[in-house]
């Protein structure tokens, strides 16, 4: 049986991995949220061996995950475990660092809020949340292709882009410490826990 793919995944996982690098040099334990198909896990393991990389996801995309995991093994990933904001408590598995990719756009406003204030408040004093996506600022899109791709998500029933002005009140106790543009007018945010 194929895995599942994401082209987009596999467009964004070098560029995401080289701001990784930089930011992740100091942690250990790294929480994915929302590791879709898998593809970014996998690769981001197989480049930060000193990482543990604990993927996360709804329990209907772990079969996939797990695919990609017997394919590519690894000492220092570990199965996903179940994880949705808003259903799920928080994993206590001791993370210093938080990874998440396209999720916020997907999430609904509460549950988007919610995995802001969950980060803020379980991150260790100077952990860092990379999160990867579309965004808006002062609430202005980057492109068109980003109001469209907005008006898309949210006619199928989905959240919609998030402003980072948002992102900010909602993670009280984080600092946006560096906005990096990404390909495929992307941003990579990088949050520190004061």
């Amino acid at each position: 049986m194929s895995k599942p793919f994401s082209q987009a995944c596999e467009n964004n996982k070098g560029p995401i991995l080289e701001v990784l690098k930089r930011y992740f040099t100091h942690s250990t334990k790294i929480l994915e949220i929302g590791s879709g198909t898998g593809q970014h896990g996998v690769h981001f393991a197989a480049h930060l061996p000193h990482l543990s990389w604990q993927m996360s996801d709804a329990l209907n995309n772990h079969k996939g995950i797990n695919q990609w995991i017997a394919a590519y093994p690894q000492a220092n990933i570990h199965a996903p475990i179940s994880f949705v904001v808003g259903q799920d408590p928080w994993p206590g598995i001791g993370v210093q660092s938080v990874f998440s990719a396209n999720t916020a756009h997907i999430m609904q406003k509460h549950e988007c809020k919610l995995m802001m204030g969950l980060i803020a408040k379980n991150l260790p004093s100077g952990g860092i949340f990379c999160q990867y996506g579309p965004f808006t600022q002062d609430g202005q899109f980057n492109a068109q292709s980003n109001a469209d791709f907005d008006l898309q998500l949210k006619s199928n029933g989905y959240g919609g882009i998030r402003d980072i002005s948002e992102l900010r009140y909602w993670g009280q106790g984080l600092r946006l410490v560096e906005l990096i543009d990404m390909p495929a007018n992307n941003l990579c945010l990088v949050w520190q826990k004061h």
